[in-house]
């Protein structure tokens, strides 16, 4: 079993950087493919970028590419989410999963972080 804990969201200005970390409790986190997702206020939860186990393929959802990076240290056991140029429409709980297949949907996802709440003013 693994345990993730989200950190590192906050409140920022339009433009304005933050970084997410998923930190994994186990000694599995390396053979895991990790996703982020988020879920803002009244929407449903969407993909938003995923990183292979050994940190070699990503892929990103079409409104983050070029401005959010996603990446991992599994000598730590942790995950990142780098975001800049964040954007009002950023706004939301964002959570770090890992699952076995690299794919965008949640449901292929086992485990979950708690999430960390990223709020953007415009």
């Amino acid at each position: 079993q693994v345990q993730l804990v989200d950190s590192g969201g906050g409140l920022v200005q339009t433009g304005g950087s933050l970084r997410l970390s998923c930190a994994a409790s186990g000694r599995t986190f390396s053979s895991y493919v990790l996703g982020w997702f988020r879920q803002a206020p009244g929407k449903e939860r969407e993909f938003v970028a995923i990183i292979s186990w050994s940190g070699d393929r990503t892929d990103y959802v079409d409104f983050v590419k070029g401005r959010f990076t996603i990446s991992r240290d599994n000598a730590k056991n942790t995950g990142y989410l780098h975001m800049n140029n964040l954007k009002p429409e950023d706004t939301a709980v964002y959570y770090c999963a890992v699952g076995r297949r690299f794919s965008g949907y949640g449901t292929e996802y086992d485990y979950w972080g708690q999430g960390t709440q990223v709020s953007v003013s415009s």
